[in-house]
């Protein structure tokens, strides 16, 4: 392999690592929002658990984490079995839904999906945006729409709080005359709050940004005490260059 080829190669390895995370921002053209994401707020996590426990876990399960991993968020065994075990019994459980598979299938279209490594799998951005952008549209068969996937199964479970939006599409003028775009007309999305829900926009943000930072925390529950430990074991390393190399130099002092 020629020099060229190596590094042309290795030019295209960074876009073909970040294509996952582009991938979904590219299905529906809609530009996704950016979230804070920060594992180590324990406060935060907390929340989203509670979010998650009381509005996802009704179909959603998280089959690969245990009851028990939240103790590492700053919970006791008590503040777990009494306000987020609720499709279990011992905290050594699973998170996982009573929901049968087959009575979810045939009231959505579809299995919800296990949101263990959702976060991994789709990204923390995507998540943020996908659970901010439902809106209602009574020509799907639960009601709701969502703007970064269209025509979801999903029905919006956090309706209550974020309250009800409809779409509306206009088209772009200039002059009086459309604007075109890749052959088409152009338009303007925004979307109008017919009625307002138990939070404010903001309100709304800080819950959703707390829950998809727990979805993120349970993707890899123990990342914080791994990166921890790297730290430790690159110092570690330096040390032991450090005292190699002069094991080195008084060995070959002679020879030298």
């Amino acid at each position: 392999m020629t020099i060229k080829k190596l590094l042309s190669l290795i030019a295209v390895v960074p876009v073909l690592l970040a294509a996952p995370a582009l991938a979904p921002a590219a299905e529906t053209g809609v530009k996704l929002d950016r979230v804070e994401i920060d594992t180590t707020d324990v406060v935060s996590l907390q929340s989203g658990a509670r979010t998650f426990v009381n509005y996802c876990l009704n179909c959603h399960s998280a089959s690969l984490v245990r009851y028990n991993t939240l103790l590492n968020i700053g919970l006791t065994e008590d503040q777990i079995k009494d306000n987020l075990m609720f499709t279990a019994e011992k905290i050594g459980d699973p998170m996982d839904v009573a929901f049968p598979k087959s009575a979810a299938k045939a009231m959505f279209g579809t299995v919800p999906p296990d949101l263990s490594v959702i976060a991994r799998s789709r990204g923390a951005d995507w998540l943020y945006t996908y659970l901010r952008s439902f809106y209602r549209d009574p020509n799907t068969a639960t009601g709701w729409n969502n703007a970064v996937f269209p025509n979801v199964g999903m029905p919006h479970v956090l309706w209550s709080l974020q309250g009800e939006r409809v779409q509306k599409v206009e088209p772009v003028l200039r002059d009086g005359q459309p604007v075109m775009e890749h052959g088409k007309p152009a338009v303007r999305v925004t979307y109008e709050t017919v009625r307002p829900g138990s939070m404010d926009p903001t309100e709304y943000d800080q819950l959703v940004r707390d829950l998809v930072n727990f979805l993120v925390w349970i993707g890899e529950p123990h990342q914080n005490a791994r990166k921890q430990i790297g730290v430790w074991v690159v110092f570690a390393l330096v040390i032991l260059i450090g005292l190699t190399y002069a094991l080195k130099r008084a060995y070959w002092k002679d020879v030298h």
